[in-house]
Parts: C-alpha cells; structure tokens; sequence
C-alpha cells in the first residue's frame, strides 16, 4: 500500500464569517474530473443542483453562462449569504482504486475538526454528504453514525447530520436528495 501516492487535499476549508453549518465530503475526485478549483468539481456529482434547488428554485441556478461547468462567483455568494462552510473529511488519502469512489478510499489524515470548527464560533452543525464522511466524524466526535438524514448530538452540543450521497451512484433522484437537505437546512434556520 505504500506505493499508492499520498495526495494532500488540494483546497483549504471554505469558511464565510458567519459560518453556521459545516458541510463535509470525503475527498475531491482527481483533477482531470473538475469543472472549476473548489469543492465538489465534478459535473456528475449533484452538490451544486441540489443547493441550486434548495436555495434558488432552479437546478441550473449556478451553472456556468456556458452550461459546462458551474459560476464559482455565484456559488460562493450563496455560501456566505446562508453561512455554509465546506470542508472534507480527508486530509489525506490513498486512492486504492486510481478513482474517486468512497469504497476505495483510505483516509490516512483526517482533517483536523477541532481546529476547523475554532474558527467558526456561531458553527453549531456539522452535515455530511455520505456514508463515510459520516463515519469520519462520527470517529472524530465520539459519536455514532446517524441515520440518513438524521442527526445526533456531541457532547459539546455540536449537531452531526448524515445527509444522502451527492454522487450520482449513489441511486437516489435530485429531488429526493433536495427534500434531504432542506429539511436539514430548514432545522438549521437556513
């Protein structure tokens, strides 16, 4: 396993001033798959026309003029307008596939969720997009995994929420993903 390269998370944490929930993937898939430099990349994944749904009414609400790839400006306002943080749970990995699948996905380093969190004082919710996200913050806050779109609460009162997989593998519609994820940001008071 020690020849399988090493990579580093390519992005800091994406932290607006008024950050109130925390949202963690995995890992970034390799670069050739990216459509812009910032989380969630890949056009196939459905992050951005879910939060496009959510939150503008329109799948398609933060797309690129050209429809290719997605207007990282208008992504980014929409982040800080709601408070929304992005984060993954690798710092570290191995690809033990040459992919981007969680299944063979090592995580060597976690991220440092202390850390992260230390610098969002009005951050009361950590969301995380899959299964084993929800299984590195659940090892990283001593709690246990939640149900799909449920949540449990740390002993320092920091909510956990296990969000559905934004991955088109993963075999659940846009819509009902959306339905997830704003009943999520609704409890929230987003």
């Amino acid at each position: 396993m020690c020849d399988i390269e090493l990579e580093t998370h390519p992005w800091q944490p994406f932290v607006p001033e008024n950050a109130r929930v925390l949202v963690m993937g995995t890992f970034p898939p390799q670069p050739k798959r990216w459509s812009m430099d910032f989380y969630y990349p890949n056009r196939t994944n459905d992050f951005w026309p879910l939060m496009a749904l959510i939150f503008r009414g329109d799948r398609h609400a933060l797309d690129s003029a050209d429809g290719k790839g997605y207007d990282l400006q208008a992504i980014k306002a929409l982040l800080c307008e709601k408070g929304i943080a992005l984060s993954d749970t690798g710092h570290k990995v191995r690809r033990l596939a040459g992919n981007a699948s969680d299944k063979f996905l090592e995580i060597v380093e976690p991220v440092d969720l202390e850390a992260l969190l230390a610098r969002m004082p009005c951050c009361r919710a950590v969301a995380t997009t899959g299964e084993k996200a929800a299984g590195v913050v659940a090892g990283l806050t001593a709690t246990p995994v939640p149900r799909m779109g449920e949540c449990v609460k740390t002993a320092g009162g920091l909510t956990v929420w296990r969000m559905p997989s934004t991955s088109r593998a993963y075999p659940l519609k846009l819509e009902k993903k959306a339905e997830y994820y704003a009943a999520m940001f609704s409890a929230l008071g987003l």
